[in-house]
């Protein structure tokens, strides 16, 4: 079987693609050809290697990349890992399926072990996208989660501070409707109210979208209009604790959502987030 391509972008190209390219390739390079590269890219930090290297895996042959190397090549996945990557390629040319996945920075997030801890998330992440792709959801798996120490894992980037209240988010979560889709938003990325409908099989769009409301206004979530759609995503001023509630929930219950992502893959006429790569 022909093994498909993925390539996680971030700005520098020198921490959080480098470890994702690392990782998928020790995973699962017998079924994928994984690329990374960089908007703006930088030398590899050496602290990028020396968490690769710890984690065990080869790090020789990682090179920091410009975007620009990949012109014209189409992907099957394409990964954004930081906010400002995706915001300057939201929509990739020749992107089979784009996925916004954002991690803090580890060159400036906080903690012990933050380098460590970027690749541990990482590997969750990454060990949830092959469930996924690969419609296993047995938790037989051989894939592990393993688990973030909470000093580290809380331990970020200051961040830009919310009107957050605890009880409200828990409260959020108790809802089919809601649970969901925090889920295949955290999965995404991003999506819009026609694309939550058709994959959580909702036919009002006043119902899902009353939900969405409740969401955004309990900052858990934020929007952006293009056009005549509305695209909803995990707030990403989100304390990074509620962040990692919603993480680990999506990375240990992929049974909940696997038919609503089945049911997404399959859509026709899905919304154009346009693109604007630089």
């Amino acid at each position: 079987m022909k093994k498909k391509t993925v390539l996680f972008l971030c700005t520098g190209n020198s921490a959080r693609s480098q470890m994702a390219e690392a990782l998928l390739r020790n995973k699962a390079a017998d079924q994928f050809d994984v690329f990374s590269a960089g908007t703006s890219p930088e030398q590899v930090d050496v602290r990028t290697i020396e968490a690769i290297t710890h984690f065990g895996i080869d790090a020789g042959d990682l090179v920091s990349k410009h975007l620009q190397t990949f012109a014209g090549k189409d992907f099957d996945y394409v990964i954004t890992l930081c906010e400002k990557a995706n915001n300057e390629c939201r929509s990739y040319p020749g992107a089979g399926k784009q996925l916004a996945w954002d991690f803090p920075d580890p060159k400036t997030r906080t903690g012990n072990h933050p380098f460590s801890s970027t690749m541990t998330e990482l590997n969750n992440r990454l060990s949830m996208f092959l469930r996924v792709e690969n419609k296993v959801t047995s938790k037989a798996s051989n894939e592990i989660i393993i688990e973030t120490k909470i000093e580290d894992r809380n331990q970020s980037a200051p961040e830009r501070l919310i009107d957050f209240d605890p009880i409200t988010f828990y409260k959020c979560l108790t809802d089919d409707i809601r649970l969901k889709s925090l889920m295949l938003t955290h999965y995404h990325g991003e999506l819009c109210v026609c694309e939550l409908m058709e994959a959580l099989n909702e036919e009002s769009q006043p119902k899902v979208s009353r939900n969405l409301a409740l969401l955004k206004k309990a900052a858990i979530i934020s929007d952006r209009k293009h056009g005549q759609w509305v695209f909803y995503r995990i707030n990403p001023n989100l304390p990074q604790w509620a962040k990692s509630v919603i993480a680990e929930t999506t990375e240990n219950n992929l049974g909940l959502i696997m038919s609503p992502l089945e049911r997404l893959d399959i859509m026709q006429n899905r919304p154009n987030k346009v693109s604007f790569c630089r």
